[in-house]
């Protein structure tokens, strides 16, 4: 089953579900992240966008987790893990990925996949432990880095958030996040997304904005990536549009790229069915 209506299910099932989910807390880099750790085999993890959590992942976890090991973080700042107040840079979340699976003991090389800011750290894991990586799944994401016009609105939105709390910020990404067309077909994505982004610590919201307004362009950088890269966009994505999406895989050697019919920049939540078994595809053939 395919399309809007098992997005819908998915997420009445997760919410159902999630204390099935256990969480695993390790002391990383000075804070405490928690984690979900789930099934056994070749190792993927993924990274969740701004200013979500792990559960954004929760239709791929039961997906995955029958073929491999699935890490799903909280990043530092996020979720159920702890905050940092101030400013968070990626390359500080890429560091705490590698921490993290020491902590676990993941001694062998890890798939990598991010969503919009986790594939920010995405590119900052692969930039800084390549030898680590067996393969990247990027997904509704983007290469380039923050004109200073968008910059500056990252800072009043850190500022916006410490004054007023996370509600202002709710209803101005959802929009955004979702095309109203899925808005309307997936109500409960749009729920999903509106608590855990009203659930935030607005330090972490901050942080993390302050963090990804100076992020490094890696535009330059993508011919260089030699693991197998799946790219993933939801058709109706107008944060990162399938254009640009394209862009990057046709910059990457031998990456694959597949574009996801009636989602947009939360393909993952809003065509759960599809991303999975895109992903489980790529694994297959890739692994």
């Amino acid at each position: 089953m395919n399309g809007p209506r098992a997005a819908a299910d998915a997420y009445a099932h997760a919410a159902l579900t999630r204390e099935s989910y256990p969480m695993k807390t390790l002391d990383v880099n000075g804070v405490e992240l928690a984690t979900v750790d789930r099934g056994a085999g070749v190792p993927v993890v993924l990274v969740h966008g701004f200013p979500l959590d792990h559960t954004m992942w929760d239709a791929q976890v039961e997906a995955l987790a029958r073929a491999y090991r699935v890490i799903a973080p909280d990043l530092r700042g996020f979720g159920r893990s702890g905050v940092t107040e101030g400013r968070v840079t990626i390359e500080q979340f890429a560091d705490d990925l590698a921490a993290l699976l020491d902590g676990l003991g993941v001694d062998e090389r890890v798939v990598l996949c991010g969503q919009s800011m986790g594939g920010y750290v995405a590119w900052q894991f692969w930039r800084k432990y390549a030898p680590r990586l067996r393969a990247l799944v990027l997904c509704d994401t983007r290469a380039v880095g923050d004109t200073p016009e968008a910059a500056r609105g990252r800072l009043e939105t850190a500022d916006r958030v410490l004054r007023e709390g996370p509600a202002p910020l709710a209803e101005a990404m959802l929009p955004k996040l979702l095309p109203e067309s899925s808005r309307k077909k997936n109500p409960h994505v749009a729920d999903s997304l509106r608590r855990v982004i009203l659930a935030a610590d607005p330090r972490g919201i901050a942080a993390a904005a302050r963090g990804m307004a100076e992020r490094p362009d890696v535009t330059a950088l993508l011919g260089q990536i030699r693991c197998p890269t799946l790219v993933l966009v939801g058709r109706l994505d107008r944060i990162s549009t399938p254009d640009e999406m394209r862009a990057i895989a046709d910059a990457i050697p031998g990456s694959r790229f597949v574009p996801i019919a009636e989602a947009g920049h939360m393909s993952p939540m809003e065509n759960p069915d599809a991303v999975s078994a895109a992903m489980l595809g790529f694994l297959a053939e890739s692994l």
